[in-house]
């Protein structure tokens, strides 16, 4: 699983982004149950306000329909032999909030996030890194 976390806006406008490859952590069942109290659907209410910093947060987990190989290739269950592979669809999760609303398991994951990844820069108006 992968998790992003990009901060824009403030006085200079320059976004930052972090990102984490949450499975070649040596606590990854930590980060795991860390994004399991994420409230996706439920962010707290908080207008945006100017001058203040914007969180972006996503969650990116590779899904596989089939069982996987050891190459790495998956096969339905049954099948004899497959086709070239097609990458595995990735389910995504993500959210942005204002700064205020950065409250609760969305502070404790931005927080470990950043304790674990060095941020990349990007100028004002780059869109993600």
């Amino acid at each position: 699983m992968d998790v992003f976390v990009s901060r824009s806006g403030g006085l200079a406008g320059l976004r930052l982004t972090w990102h984490v490859r949450v499975d070649e952590q040596p606590d990854a069942d930590d980060w795991f149950l860390l994004i399991e109290q994420i409230p996706w659907n439920e962010m707290p209410p908080e207008p945006a306000e100017p001058d203040r910093f914007t969180w972006d947060i996503r969650c990116e987990a590779p899904q596989t329909d089939g069982a996987t190989h050891p190459d790495g290739a998956t096969q339905a269950a049954g099948a004899t032999q497959a086709a070239a592979p097609a990458p595995p669809a990735a389910e995504v999760q993500e959210a942005t909030l204002a700064e205020r609303q950065l409250t609760g398991p969305w502070r404790r994951l931005v927080d470990r996030v950043q304790e674990t990844a060095e941020p990349q820069r990007a100028a004002p108006g780059s869109g993600r890194t």
